[in-house]
């Protein structure tokens, strides 16, 4: 049977894939893994459990669904409404949950939903964690009775608790800029702009009208397009855009240009490490980070530590090893001082902070580090599990001797389809395109399925 869980919880079509009898039973299972709702009558102690969601119209039913199995296992629920991600993770905290629910599909569109899990402390699952719920899964239990059971309320009022936490990170007021903010019309629509606004900005919202079926619907971090255009229409400052719940961000200077997760995380770790507050003068990346970001924080004085492709991978780095910034070019940026999570907009905040700060436009503060061109080609129907095989290895050889510093070449396996990634990055986009092409075509015949 297939995992479950993937790198971020589980997703799929609500309804069809993701069914409010799975949510319930994965919550169930979840309540004694997480929250030990089995030694209530041993403690006297009910477990508690915090459950957000993003605004799409499945998470009704599914919060719905999770409620009911949670309190069925003798789970105390507060629930806390539309709210990003990282702000339920930062609740489970503030609140000493035993364990937090988040209901969303991030960046996928409005018929896709997802469930993440969040352990005590507001942390994501370790993949043993959640195997361990996958095995539970309909097991039979002895649900409690009477005044065994768990009881729900509503927190909706916990938002501001969230908003001030964010705010009470930031070292320098954002008066006098001019930001335009894309909330994708997902979890962030109302929290975002109240937060920047509180810390000064002026502030001009889009895609903050939810209606439950538009979410990420040509906005937020992954459709620029509009908030360029406004960005420029309006003369902003600059504009900063969200995911569905809201645990990215990317920016756009006021020239309409995008900034992405690399260029936020170099300008963040510069004024970081001139602050002295660059842990151990260390940013942690994912392989996929552009090779202009790695030699922009050698030339800063800067180490850059990289693990595998996606955030969890960043944060169990930055965990294990003491760092407080990390984070991926889509723009899931860790500041584990503040957060343990990506948080869009804890790093629009902070972002902004420099630009406010230093009196330096977006603009200039991103050209602290060049791109190169990436090239990116995804080799679909082959065999993934022969991306190491000799042909291939021997054919990255030559391309990586030729490009040498100026340049890479990665190759690797997709996490979740009968895919194989070639990425390469060059001087020129021309060059780039060439040896990808090539690489591409070793991967069709030297890994067909």
């Amino acid at each position: 049977m297939a995992r479950l869980f993937g790198t971020d919880g589980i997703r799929g079509v609500a309804g069809r894939d993701l069914t409010a009898e799975l949510a319930m039973d994965l919550s169930v299972a979840a309540a004694h893994v997480l929250g030990d709702a089995g030694a209530f009558a041993a403690t006297g102690r009910r477990p508690v459990a915090v459950v957000g969601r993003d605004p799409r119209a499945s998470g009704e039913f599914l919060e719905a669904a999770v409620v009911a199995g949670l309190a069925a296992s003798g789970v105390d629920v507060l629930r806390l409404g539309v709210l990003p991600t990282p702000a339920v993770a930062h609740l489970t905290a503030a609140l000493g949950a035993d364990l937090g629910v988040m209901l969303s599909a991030s960046h996928n569109p409005a018929p896709d939903n997802g469930i993440k899990f969040l352990a005590r402390g507001g942390f994501k699952l370790s993949d043993a964690v959640e195997d361990e719920i996958e095995r539970r899964l309909g097991e039979s239990w002895s649900f409690p009775v009477g005044s065994g059971v768990g009881r729900v309320r509503d927190a909706y009022g916990e938002a501001d608790r969230y908003i001030s936490h964010v705010l009470t990170t930031m070292t320098a007021a954002l008066d006098g800029l001019h930001i335009v903010v894309d909330c994708a019309h997902g979890a962030a629509h109302m929290v975002a702009p109240e937060a920047l606004v509180r810390a000064g900005a002026r502030v001009e919202a889009i895609g903050a009208r939810p209606d439950g079926l538009n979410i990420n619907a040509g906005h937020g971090s992954t459709h620029l397009e509009k908030i360029r255009q406004v960005v420029v229409s309006r003369g902003a400052d600059m504009g900063v855009a969200y995911d569905g719940d809201a645990d990215r961000c990317l920016a756009v200077d006021h020239t309409g240009t995008i900034v992405d997760g690399d260029q936020i995380m170099a300008v963040l770790a510069a004024a970081m490490h001139g602050d002295g507050l660059l842990a151990k003068d260390t940013v942690v990346a994912t392989v996929m980070s552009n090779l202009g970001f790695k030699l922009a924080m050698r030339d800063s004085g800067i180490t850059v530590i990289e693990t595998a492709v996606g955030d969890r991978y960043v944060l169990e780095r930055m965990k294990s090893d003491g760092f407080n910034l990390g984070g991926e070019q889509s723009g899931h940026v860790i500041m584990l001082d503040h957060a343990t999570t990506g948080d869009g907009l804890l790093t629009s905040l902070h972002l902004l902070g420099v630009v406010a700060k230093s009196g330096v436009p977006l603009k200039e503060l991103a050209a602290v580090m060049t791109p190169l061109p990436q090239i990116l080609i995804n080799v679909k129907d082959v065999d993934k599990g022969k991306a190491s095989v000799p042909e291939l290895i021997a054919a990255v050889a030559d391309p990586e001797a030729e490009l040498g510093e100026t340049g890479r070449v990665l190759i690797r396996p997709s996490g979740t389809e009968p895919m194989i990634r070639v990425m390469v990055e060059a001087a020129s986009e021309e060059h780039a395109n060439l040896v990808a092409g090539r690489l591409a075509d070793v991967v069709r015949t030297a890994c067909a399925s």
